[in-house]
Parts: C-alpha cells; sequence; structure tokens
C-alpha cells in the first residue's frame, strides 16, 4: 500500500472516531511576537474534513509554544489540510489542500491580507516575480498561474497528471509527480512546459546543492514493484547525472538540505544524512526514529539543528524533536495535528 492510500486511509479514521487529545499545559501563555528572529513556524495538517489545520509557533530561546498562531492573531480557523507555507515579499502564502485555497498573511503581523479560492487540491506555491506566481494541484492535472497583484488565478497550464513540489533555476520551474517517473520543466516567460526529465517513480521533494545540481526523492511503489531512488540532474542541460536506488522495501520522502547545500537529509523511518558527494546512500541512520511516526523535517539554517515531526497516530497533537548538530535530542514540543512542515525566521 503507498503512502497516500495509507494517509487516506487514516484521515479517514480520524474522521469516524474524532480522536482528539487533550491540548498541551501551556502556562502562562506566551507573548506572541511572530515577525521577530528566533522563531519557528510549524504547518500542521490537522485532520481531513475536520477544519482544524494549524500553525504553530515555537520560540528557540524561550522554548514557549503558541499552538494556533493563526487563530490567536485573526480570530478564525485557518482552515482545511494546511499543506504548504511560502515567505515571498514580506508575506507568507499558506495552501490550504482540503479549503481549495491560498491565505495570504502578513509575515510581520500574521494578519491575514487575502485569500486567493479556486484551486481543486493545491499543493505547493512557488513565487515566479513579483506579479506571478505557481500553484501545483494533486488533483487538476496542471498548474495554476496566479497574479500576486489581484490575488487570483489568471490561467492554468496543463500538465495531464497531478503536479507537486516546484524549484526554480535558469527561468524554469521543476515540478514533481506523485503519480508518475517524470520532473516536467516549465518556462516562466511563456508558461509553456518545454521538457521533462526521467527519475523515478514518484518524484517528491527537490534540493539544489552547492554546486548547482538538483536532486529530487523518488517514493518509488513496491506494489509495483519501481524501486525509490535519489536522483541527481543537471537544471541547465535537464540531464540525469546520479541515480543511487534503495534496495529492498522503502518509503523515502521529506528531503531538505542544510544552509550550505552541501548535505541532504531524508526521511525513511528514520532520519538519514548523507554528503553529496556520497556514491552510496546512508546505511546507517542518523536519527533513529524508535517506532515513532516521523512525518516532517526541518534544518535551522543558523544553528544547524535537526527538526523532526511525529504525527502520532495522525488523530492526536503531533509532537515536535529538536535535536542538535550531532543528533542528540535538544528539546521536545507539542503542536497541533499532524506536524509537516518548518519555516525558520
Amino acid at each position: 500500500m503507498n503512502r497516500i492510500v495509507c494517509y487516506l486511509l487514516l484521515f479517514s479514521a480520524a474522521f469516524i472516531f474524532g480522536c482528539k487529545s487533550d491540548k498541551p499545559d501551556v502556562s502562562p501563555t506566551p507573548v506572541i511576537n511572530s515577525g521577530a528572529q528566533g522563531k519557528v513556524y510549524i504547518t500542521c495538517e490537522g485532520n481531513f474534513q475536520f477544519g482544524n489545520a494549524k500553525i504553530s509557533l515555537y520560540d528557540k530561546d524561550s522554548l514557549s509554544v503558541v499552538e494556533d498562531l493563526y487563530q490567536e492573531i485573526n480570530h478564525t480557523p485557518l482552515g482545511d489540510v494546511c499543506q504548504s507555507m511560502t515567505l515571498f515579499n514580506n508575506r507568507y502564502y499558506i495552501v490550504m489542500n482540503n479549503s481549495s485555497k491560498v491565505v495570504v498573511v502578513n509575515a510581520t503581523t500574521f494578519k491575514k491580507e487575502a485569500e486567493i479560492p479556486g484551486f481543486t487540491s493545491p499543493r505547493y506555491f512557488i513565487p515566479v516575480s513579483n506579479s506571478k506566481a505557481y500553484v501545483s494541484d494533486i488533483y487538476a492535472d496542471g498548474i495554476y498561474v496566479v497574479s500576486l497583484v489581484s490575488n487570483s488565478i489568471s490561467s492554468t497550464i496543463t500538465l495531464n497528471h497531478d503536479s507537486q513540489q516546484m524549484i526554480m533555476m535558469y527561468g524554469k520551474v521543476f515540478i514533481s509527480s506523485m503519480f508518475s517517473e517524470k520532473i516536467m520543466v516549465l518556462n516562466t516567460l511563456t508558461d509553456q512546459i518545454s521538457d521533462s526529465i526521467t527519475v523515478a517513480w514518484a518524484p517528491g521533494a527537490m534540493c539544489q546543492d552547492k554546486d548547482g545540481m538538483i536532486w529530487v526523492m523518488c517514493a518509488g511503489d513496491s506494489l509495483q514493484s519501481k524501486p525509490s531512488a535519489l536522483v541527481q540532474f543537471n537544471p541547465v542541460t535537464n540531464q540525469v547525472e546520479k541515480t543511487l536506488t534503495f534496495s529492498g522495501h522503502h518509503s523515502p520522502w521529506r528531503m531538505v538540505s542544510n544552509v550550505t547545500n552541501d548535505t541532504l537529509y531524508f526521511l525513511d523511518g528514520n532520519v538519514y544524512r548523507m554528503s553529496i558527494y556520497d556514491t552510496q546512500l546512508p546505511a546507517l541512520s542518523f536519527i533513529n526514529g524508535g517506532g515513532k511516526l516521523f512525518y516532517g523535517l526541518g534544518v535551522d539554517p543558523l544553528l544547524n539543528e535537526v527538526y523532526v515531526a511525529d504525527a502520532v497516530d495522525y488523530l492526536q497533537q503531533g509532537v515536535v524533536y529538536r535535536y542538535n548538530a550531532d543528533g542528540t535530542l535538544k528539546h521536545q514540543f507539542r503542536t497541533g495535528n499532524i506536524p509537516s512542515g518548518f519555516y525558520f525566521q
């Protein structure tokens, strides 16, 4: 059973049983200063169809947590399934998957400024210019072109399959797809697909390394005998440079890099770490999951600390583990349900 099927089944269970844990005991209530340095935003997907998505705010110095920053600031729920969040021009663009919208908030105050509606099931947002962005979508068979001036959808680019994570280099946006083995190449000047790169099945997270190469983690599909692989390709020539294939049953995903872009981290039950110059996949884990449901991953660009989100059982509050650069545990705290992404201030 692939990850998406499992994910949907667990969300269905959440809808049926409605199991929720008590809120963490945070006393006294921390002072909210969302624009200050030393903060970490954690996007929490929430339970499917519960409308309980949240943005949790963690203060690295005081170790305090605001469980639902958006609700605290705007006095209304964020929506259903918080998929991702992107900072651009002092605004956070928060992609709400099941609410089919992008919520725009001021990065300093976290107050809502606008909503961009009309998507099918949006996933990720990438700015292309001061006036234009793209939004990927798992069910729309295409990419949305968004006007950042009017905060509205201006057009759609047909792909004939899903679109997932995106990365931009050299005037091109590279688009991964959960249900193919292709990276689509989009020309940002013409808004047209100009090429495709064959990698491995189910390409997802992408990272740029210090040498200007792009790495993509491909989850594979064991039921279809399609192995997982980590692929490096050249964004200038659109040619694959290196393929590292996983042996046996693996489900790698959530790949990130450190601030110098010479080290990759990814989830595969545990947390694994490797140099961009390694010729083999790591045999030993960097952080052992110990039976936890590791679901989200981030690396602090200032301290090189590693943050790992535990979705627990998908039904109750998640837990975030903060590790030192050497992999030793430094702190842990509760967040909203199903924490998945980290954004460092």
